[in-house]
Parts: structure tokens; C-alpha cells; sequence
């Protein structure tokens, strides 16, 4: 597959690679990552070197991290990665370095990446788990479109223990785009 570049008025998205990985290696040292991100405690130079290293596509063709930067040359300020979640699903996750939150730089990604998979993947529904309490990761999954559907309890395992997690949804409909499937929802019914 070609190169993946995405921008954004600010940001320039392509997959990561060696060279990023001093910069994940820094920003995964950061104890609010390590809380809610399942990475390893601790974080060593080797983990990001292996994250980093993967091919784009992953093994089966459709596993892509993302490397968000400040412009073509500027630092790493966050990191979007997405892999198939069954037939016509994808989950999506993301992290922002710390001296790099509270700017909007993920809300403005987001819809890039988002774009990119409905369209060039052909994925049909993007799912958003977080634990609950991430409430910084939810504020972004609802700016970006995220249909918060609820709870699932001890819906995600964190380093050996599992915890109930907020899910959400986005469907290439809530961008404006078309789906290579057709959606029926669900009737709404009147309450008794």
C-alpha cells in the first residue's frame, strides 16, 4: 500500500516509523497514559520500538498507527491507531502528549482519520471504548461525532484486571459519507 499522509489546517497524519520512536518512547512515559492506555509499566525504549516499527496495514491489511505531528516537521502531539474489530468494524484509540493537551489537536485529526477509514477501508462502523472515568477521552469521542451507546460492564481487560467501559459509535452517515452497506436502524418505539 502507498504512504498514508493526512492533513489537517495544522496537523500532517502518517503512519509512524523508526524515527518516531524517541518521542513515543517520552510521551508513553507519562503516568496519565500508563492509566488509561493498556501499554506496559513500565514503559521501556524496546516497546516503542516495536510500536513504532510495525508495518502500516498490519498483518491482515487493515492495523494503522498514526502519528500526529505540528506541521510536517513539527513534534509529536498525539498518536491515533485503529484495527479491525470483526467483519465490518473498526475500534479507533488515541493518546495525546501531555505538554500537547487541551488544543483541539485530536478533534481536528480525528475527522481525517475517520474519513480515510470509511472511505479507503471501506469500514462501515467505527467503535470508541474507554474505561470509565477517562472522562478526557470521552469529551473527544463526543466533539468528534461519537454516539455514546453506554456501559459494558468488564467490556475492556487494563493490565490483568477487567473494567466496565464507556462504548461509542461512528457511522460514515454521521460524517455525510456513504456506506458500502446499507443501514436499517431500528424502529423508534413509543413508551408505554
Amino acid at each position: 500500500m502507498e504512504p498514508i499522509t493526512l492533513t489537517t489546517g495544522r496537523l500532517v497524519l502518517r503512519p509512524l516509523d523508526a524515527s518516531d520512536t524517541d518521542e513515543v518512547y517520552e510521551a508513553l512515559q507519562d503516568p496519565a497514559i500508563q492509566r488509561w492506555i493498556p501499554v506496559a509499566v513500565p514503559y521501556e525504549r524496546t516497546h516503542a520500538e516495536a510500536f513504532t516499527t510495525r508495518i502500516p496495514g498490519g498483518e491482515n491489511g487493515s492495523e494503522y498507527n498514526f502519528g500526529v505531528r505540528l506541521g510536517a516537521d513539527g513534534p509529536l502531539v498525539a498518536c491515533i491507531g485503529l484495527g479491525p474489530r470483526g467483519d465490518n468494524a473498526h475500534e479507533l484509540g488515541y493518546w495525546t502528549v501531555a505538554a500537547h493537551r487541551g488544543r483541539g489537536y485530536l478533534p481536528e485529526a480525528l475527522p481525517a482519520v475517520l474519513r480515510w477509514a470509511f472511505t479507503e477501508l471501506g469500514c462501515v462502523r467505527m467503535i470508541w471504548r474507554a474505561a470509565v472515568g477517562n472522562d478526557a477521552s470521552r469529551r473527544v469521542a463526543e466533539k468528534t461525532g461519537f454516539v455514546i451507546e453506554g456501559v459494558a460492564r468488564a467490556g475492556m481487560e487494563h493490565r490483568g484486571t477487567l473494567r466496565d467501559c464507556w462504548t461509542g459509535a461512528l457511522l460514515p452517515s454521521d460524517l455525510a459519507l456513504p456506506s458500502r452497506l446499507p443501514y436499517l436502524p431500528s424502529p423508534v418505539r413509543a413508551t408505554p
